[in-house]
């Protein structure tokens, strides 16, 4: 009787819960709730640590999957899960929103904002989305196409939508909102294609605009929107910029002062790429990968810190911001922490924007240190590629992703989602800015140029697994050094979760969910997820039974381009452990793609095939791949039918898939183009048919070669 009382009075206390709308006062107090994860990072500091204690490293082992939801997609999956209620909220590729029982995993309702499929080309990183905020009785999502929509929590219901883009232009949104004093802070991508990037806030209740932001300046003979553009117009040069757009769009990380009521907003790279293009008179241009701190309620500017002035390098300053307390010197200071693409791991006074710490967490090429009386990096000879290639670290990836870190207070560690990787950079002397839906980068090469024609692919394969590696790093802010570390076997992981017991946890690239000890590293516990996991997870408490959360789904920029060795199954999910536990893990071993027959006959010149591969890596292996490895999220092109290869042309030029999302390249592309990309596409499926032709022995034989050979070749080309 005592137990049905105790069950009841739960149910009745989540129902008047549940009718407590979500407001300033509960997500600026969420450690009185603990068992809730109420915004993106948990809290407004964003540190991703949880004060719930019933999962620790004595009893970890006993952790077992408890129910999972199939999410109806085979796309990447980024979200963090919000959970409010006994409610779970989170999002899907193409910005779907569902709403499930985070007790059982039964579904609540959805919704589909129904995106243009077209409209994925102007996505640079897949057709992902991080998740929703929270006010009120509403959630809100950004979707691909540029909308914020606020749905009615308990029913899905629209309750209103507005565009917050040009729809002109090839702007994205995959970002999660924040809510702040009742106003809905969204940005958006899209600085590869060219747009002028902003971030805007907009009122909960209504949708109406309260204030936008511009973060680089527009045409120069028309007014300045702020001082802050006024000022930041002072560092651009030439004519390019604001033609293209300029970039720097805020399509990620954000952290928010309550105290302070100062927003902070990492800002990302230009448009184009390349600073000698982009700002040929040379300039910092403000505010490109900037950390820029914003009165909340009017979005006006009150500092800035550029980790990386002129940026060339795709080195944006959206990666995940973490607000703190720290003693430095004697002092303790509210701290903001940052580990940009860059490679450095910067320490800022949150309420001036003084630097107070820069170091190098990777391996860092492009600068030798960062002054600490400046504030600025100092670039070594290897940062200038206007007239020769330079093999760069960190490579455009970054030493650091969009991947969520987490900071534990009691180890005063800093977890680190990090990756080395090195890449080959150039200036594009004859830059012609390109309509929307392809890249304007003014690289001389396409990015990723190193090609694979005349080298066996396996052995590109082996070069690129031993230069591209990813690593969980655990960072002492203080001493501005590593405490341990974790290699990773793959490049693109996911993000972090720290608890109060003293457990981090983080999926990974090779399709499992780990937990270590935050202390120091220890592997404690891991679970297969059937598919690479990329999404950071999160933890929850429901009638005194503490959960684990993770949406597993192989996708983002790594997903698209980097050569795989079948991180997916197909299939992407949430999974949802708790201790005692032991449903069994839908796992399918990912199937190895096969030729089922020999391809089309390719009776083409080799110079056709080489100009093909360059044609092929400037505009389609951005989402098709490298056609090295095992496949990536979207088609291999190496394995398409033999009805497929008969219309290339009518697929590429015509656009006859466009409603599935490929659409016509005719703008940029013509008849003897497509051509060459096809001779390059069947030489590379030809090459793969001849390997499955070869037996066991011999194969086995020339992959032990390679992979000595690429292990050598990595030795030689590695960043120190």
């Amino acid at each position: 009787m005592s137990k049905l009382l105790v069950v009841l009075f739960v149910n009745v206390f989540t129902l008047v819960a549940f009718a407590a709308p979500i407001d300033h006062k509960r997500l600026t107090n969420v450690d009185q709730e603990p068992g809730s994860w109420l915004s993106h990072g948990r809290n407004y500091a964003e540190d991703r640590h949880s004060p719930l204690t019933q999962i620790t490293p004595d009893n970890v082992s006993q952790l077992g999957l408890v129910w999972y939801f199939d999410t109806q997609t085979t796309r990447g999956l980024e979200a963090s899960p919000l959970v409010i209620d006994g409610h779970m909220y989170f999002t899907t590729s193409w910005s779907q929103v569902f709403a499930l029982d985070a007790r059982s995993g039964e579904l609540l309702w959805q919704y589909d904002p129904q995106v243009p499929r077209a409209w994925g080309v102007n996505a640079c990183c897949d057709v992902v989305n991080r998740g929703v905020a929270a006010w009120g009785d509403a959630v809100y999502v950004g979707t691909l196409d540029g909308r914020l929509v606020a749905l009615d929590r308990q029913d899905g219901r629209v309750l209103w939508q507005t565009l917050t883009i040009d729809a002109d232009k090839p702007y994205t949104i995959t970002g999660a909102p924040r809510v702040v004093n009742g106003q809905v802070i969204i940005g958006n991508g899209g600085a590869e294609y060219g747009v002028r990037g902003y971030v805007s806030a907009y009122d909960a209740a209504s949708g109406e605009l309260s204030w936008r932001f511009y973060t680089v300046p527009g045409k120069p003979t028309e007014p300045y929107e702020s001082p802050a553009m006024a000022m930041a117009a002072q560092t651009w040069t030439g004519d390019v910029y604001w033609q293209v757009g300029g970039g720097g769009t805020v399509w990620d990380s954000m952290a928010y002062d309550a105290e302070l009521n100062l927003l902070y907003i990492g800002v990302g790279n230009g448009s184009p790429w390349n600073r000698w293009v982009r700002s040929p008179g040379g300039g910092d241009n403000l505010f490109l990968s900037s950390i820029v701190a914003l009165h909340a309620d009017t979005g006006e500017y009150a500092w800035h810190y550029q980790t990386t002035p002129g940026d060339t390098w795709d080195y944006t300053a959206t990666q995940h911001m973490i607000l703190a307390e720290l003693e430095i010197r004697g002092k303790t200071r509210k701290v903001i922490m940052q580990a940009p693409k860059n490679g450095f791991f910067y320490v800022l006074d949150r309420i001036t924007g003084e630097l107070l710490s820069a170091d190098k967490y990777v391996p860092v090429t492009w600068a030798s240190h960062v002054d600490l009386e400046s504030g600025r990096p100092v670039e070594t000879a290897n940062a200038d590629h206007s007239d020769s290639e330079q093999n760069t670290a960190p490579a455009a990836f970054g030493g650091h992703n969009w991947q969520p870190m987490a900071f534990n207070p009691n180890t005063g560690l800093v977890y680190i989602p990090a990756m080395q990787a090195v890449q080959p950079f150039t200036t594009d002397q004859n830059f012609t800015p390109l309509s929307g839906g392809h890249w304007n980068l003014g690289q001389g090469e396409p990015v990723g140029k190193g090609g694979v024609s005349g080298i066996p692919r396996d052995m590109v394969m082996s070069i690129v697994k031993r230069l591209m590696r990813g690593r969980l790093i655990a960072w002492d802010p203080l001493a501005g050094e590593a405490r341990w570390q974790v290699e990773h076997d793959n490049l693109w992981n996911g993000g972090l979760l720290s608890t109060e017991s003293g457990l981090l946890f983080q999926g990974t690239g090779d399709r499992r969910l780990v937990a270590y000890d935050a202390a120091d590293g220890d592997l404690l516990w891991s679970s297969p997820t059937g598919t690479g996991v990329v999404a950071p997870p999160v933890t929850y408490s429901i009638d005194s039974e503490q959960y684990i959360a993770v949406l597993a789904g192989w996708g983002g920029v790594g997903g698209l381009s980097l050569p795989q060795t079948m991180q997916s199954n197909g299939t992407s999910r949430l999974l949802v452990y708790k201790l005692g536990a032991n449903l069994p893990t839908p796992v399918n071993e990912p199937a190895q793609l096969t030729l089922l027959q020999e391809p089309p006959a390719n009776d083409v010149s080799s110079a056709s095939i080489t100009r093909g591969e360059d044609l092929y890596l400037q505009h389609c292996m951005r989402c098709h791949g490298g056609l090295v490895g095992e496949g990536g999220v979207v088609q291999d092109l190496r394995y398409i039918s033999p009805g497929s290869h008969e219309i290339f042309d009518q697929i590429v030029l015509g656009g006859i898939y466009a409603p599935l999302g490929m659409v016509s390249f005719s703008d940029v592309l013509d008849e003897d183009d497509v051509e060459d990309i096809h001779a390059f596409v069947l030489d590379a499926a030809h090459d793969t048919w001849a390997q499955q032709q070869e037996s066991d022995w011999w194969r086995d034989s020339k992959l032990w070669l390679y992979d000595h050979l690429g292990e050598l070749a990595a030795w030689i080309l590695a960043p120190e």
